[in-house]
């Protein structure tokens, strides 16, 4: 997957070498993604195609801290590769001021497939989400107006921007476009579950049991009752791109979409995430309450909030209780194991650059 890329990074170095006189016609790279077997087509807006020099600026820009107001934080700082571009184990990043953030930081894989991001859904574009952490007060605290600034001062922005775009201004819209175009290319499609799917490997008894229940409905009279996973989290990418409000709580504390929309009808209603790569990415929800996927299953099982506000209406069934054992749960969790990809934290094209 994405071979091309390595062998141009290995040719184009971050120069420092300036060129400012005018505008000129960008001569890139095509960069096509290699879409992993069983997945659609990549949502890839069409006045941003892919091309290795956006990609590589992309990076730059990800992980450079000069984005943030003290130039100390960037957007690895809280979507660090090793963990699945999530933050470790925090259920909060700590952002510039070392003040905790309000909501569990989000992996960043196959968001070429997502349509609406953050957890409330307040950004409809990956070049519009880019930009937010960097004005947040709580995240890089920074004006677009000067971090602008910042780049333009720099000749290796300067040669990045123009290589990349074919211009010299460097203006927001493009600074969000080359984060963007980097993003699209963080793909998780090489885990045991794939393999399985291309015939090249064989799912253990417990992890067959286990997605036979993922896949079950919910039929308390049946032996054969499932957990009812994947209505929200069914296909290969392992969401429905929704949101919606699962029954973590009767009382709400944070409103999620509400908060952004200002609709009542939105309230506690959350971006569904996808469900590759937990081993990495825990704690889980939005508020990273839960430790582990036991913990998780124990909610579904017995703890959802049926009168909650605004819960979807396919989590009533849920409402008495799955009644899964002990062994169900444990072959669930097995089966949620061949999801992860441990080249999603090892893929040198994903890695900083400046190290």
């Amino acid at each position: 997957m994405k071979r091309l890329l390595p062998v141009v990074l290995s040719l184009i170095t971050l120069s420092t070498t300036s060129c400012d006189e005018g505008w000129n016609k960008p001569n890139t790279t095509a960069y096509l993604l290699e879409i992993p077997p069983g997945f659609p087509p990549p949502d890839i807006a069409g006045d941003n195609p892919l091309t290795v020099e956006g990609i590589l600026l992309g990076r730059q820009l990800f992980y450079d801290p000069t984005l943030s107001g003290d130039s100390t934080q960037s957007c690895a700082s809280c979507h660090v590769s090793a963990f699945g571009f999530t933050d470790s184990a925090k259920a909060f990043s700590t952002g510039i001021h070392g003040l905790p953030g309000v909501r569990n930081s989000m992996a960043l894989h196959n968001l070429a497939w997502d349509a609406v991001f953050f957890w409330n859904g307040r950004a409809a574009s990956l070049r519009e989400q880019s930009l937010i952490p960097i004005q947040d007060a709580l995240e890089m605290d920074a004006s677009l107006a000067a971090v602008i600034e910042r780049l333009k001062a720099s000749d290796r922005y300067r040669k990045g921007f123009r290589d990349a775009f074919g211009r010299n201004n460097i203006d927001e819209e493009h600074l969000g476009m080359a984060m963007e175009q980097f993003m699209h290319t963080i793909i998780s499609g090489n885990s045991k579950f794939d393999q399985v799917i291309a015939g090249m490997a064989s799912f253990t008894a417990p992890e067959q049991r286990g997605i036979l229940l993922f896949n079950g409905e919910v039929n308390p009279s049946s032996p054969n009752s499932g957990a009812d996973c994947f209505h929200c989290h069914g296909g290969v990418l392992a969401t429905n791109h929704k949101l919606m409000n699962n029954g973590l709580d009767s009382v709400l504390t944070d409103l999620g979409l509400g908060d952004f929309t200002g609709k009542a009808s939105d309230n506690g209603k959350f971006k569904v995430p996808s469900l590759r790569n937990l081993a990495f990415t825990a704690p889980y929800m939005h508020d990273g309450r839960f430790n582990t996927l036991m913990g998780v299953l124990n909610f579904y099982n017995e703890n959802v909030h049926s009168n909650s506000p605004n819960i979807d209406p396919g989590m009533g069934k849920f409402a008495n209780g799955l009644g899964l054992n002990l062994q169900d749960k444990m072959d669930i969790i097995a089966f949620l194991n061949t999801l992860n990809d441990p080249s999603i934290s090892t893929d040198t094209l994903f890695q900083n650059p400046y190290q």
